[in-house]
């Protein structure tokens, strides 16, 4: 679910600008799935530009605070959602956490870090949902302590129906800044695409195991 629509247009635009998300329906991109993809998003280089991070943490932070009315703790994704994560819980004075996508082979061993504890609320914090699997797994870790939950945030999502199912499973909310289609209905008016390229952009959104075939 988007947080807010008319935000989840200007942060479109803004990944465009930045070209943390870039678009070549005709020179398509090659994910380390295997897929082929007309778009590469790189929400990383949100860190290099603090007016768009701040933008994004106050959203994140004013949702938090009208929806749950706070939580105990922040919790990041590794390696991403991190820094959103770290500027998030540091305006909101809570502590922070975040969570590894398998426990450490040395020393304590954790797949947690920082301080969450049994019984405490936090919200997961991510980049990126592509099929959901790595923010799933996140939350899993999170129950095994017995942490609650109250939801996934993200910059964005490409909403594809595998993901929604899983977040539906595991009966925790996804949230998320923006997404393809309104990235794309964004893209298409500023010039970013042709509309000649609309046709081919929502077939893969559609069928991307597939794609181009």
């Amino acid at each position: 679910m988007i947080i807010d629509p008319s935000f989840a247009k200007t942060i479109a635009l803004k990944l465009l600008n930045i070209n943390a998300v870039i678009l070549q329906p005709n020179e398509p991109f090659t994910w380390s799935s295997g897929w082929n993809s007309p778009i590469y998003c790189d929400n990383r280089l949100t860190m290099r530009y603090p007016k768009i991070r701040k933008n994004i943490a106050r959203t994140f932070i004013d949702f938090v605070n009208d929806e749950y009315g706070g939580v105990d703790v922040v919790t990041g994704t590794a390696t991403a959602g991190i820094p959103h994560a770290a500027w998030v819980a540091g305006s909101m004075n809570k502590p922070m956490a975040y969570v590894r996508s398998k426990a450490k082979s040395y020393g304590m061993g954790n797949q947690i870090e920082g301080g969450i504890q049994k019984g405490e609320t936090t919200i997961v914090v991510e980049d990126l949902i592509s099929t959901g699997g790595s923010a799933i797994s996140v939350v899993e870790a999170l129950n095994l302590i017995d942490a609650e939950v109250q939801a996934v945030l993200s910059i964005f999502t490409y909403g594809f129906e595998k993901a929604n199912k899983r977040f539906e499973d595991a009966d925790v909310p996804l949230y998320t800044l923006t997404d393809y289609k309104t990235l794309i209905e964004v893209a298409s008016k500023n010039g970013f695409v042709d509309e000649s390229d609309l046709d081919t952009l929502s077939d893969w959104r559609e069928h991307p195991e597939s794609w181009p075939n």
